[in-house]
């Protein structure tokens, strides 16, 4: 698989729905824990994601074919994100619903991640400033490079550098918070 461009190509261009069904079964899950790292909730992540692949289905937009597909795609969702948190940074309102949702988030959280240190880690990964939770997310759970990560993030190589190198840090603080020691941050 070339990282779903193909798949992409031949809905765009040939109207094959299978493709896009095959960039959604292969790329939701990630999208969703990415854009989760910048909304700080998975239902609104969830929500962020089905508009970016309707994005795609929709208006169909060019892959300028500058870095990866993965990386075209993630780019939309955090556009998408940003564009959320802005209209919603409007309304100061909070519902009994919001923190409903933040309880079954956690509870969602918790079963997805079963061994315990995994859940540690997530809950050090949520204390961390956004984007230290983005670029962490995506270096070591999505496996971007650190060129792929910079361009995403619209940073250049060496701050991309900088800031996994201080976000790595921070999180390491949080774990030992936590009584958590590991070795290899």
């Amino acid at each position: 698989m070339d990282n779903g461009a193909s798949s992409y190509r031949r809905f765009r261009e040939s109207g094959d729905d299978s493709g896009l069904i095959e960039i959604i079964k292969d790329y939701r899950d990630g999208l969703i824990f990415y854009l989760n790292s910048i909304v700080g909730n998975i239902h609104t992540a969830e929500e962020l994601a089905e508009d970016t692949f309707v994005l795609l289905g929709t208006k169909k937009p060019r892959d300028k074919g500058n870095g990866s597909f993965k990386t075209w795609l993630y780019t939309i969702g955090r556009n998408i994100a940003i564009n959320y948190l802005k209209k919603s940074s409007k309304r100061k309102e909070i519902s009994i619903d919001d923190s409903i949702e933040l309880k079954s988030q956690i509870d969602l959280e918790e079963n997805y991640i079963k061994e315990e240190r995994k859940v540690i880690l997530h809950r050090c990964m949520q204390k961390l400033k956004s984007e230290y939770r983005q670029i962490l997310w995506l270096v070591y759970f999505e496996d971007f490079s650190l060129k792929d990560t910079a361009k995403l993030l619209k940073i250049s190589s060496h701050n991309a550098e900088t800031l996994v190198y201080r976000a790595r840090k921070s999180l390491k603080k949080e774990l030992e918070t936590e009584g958590f020691i590991y070795e290899e941050l």
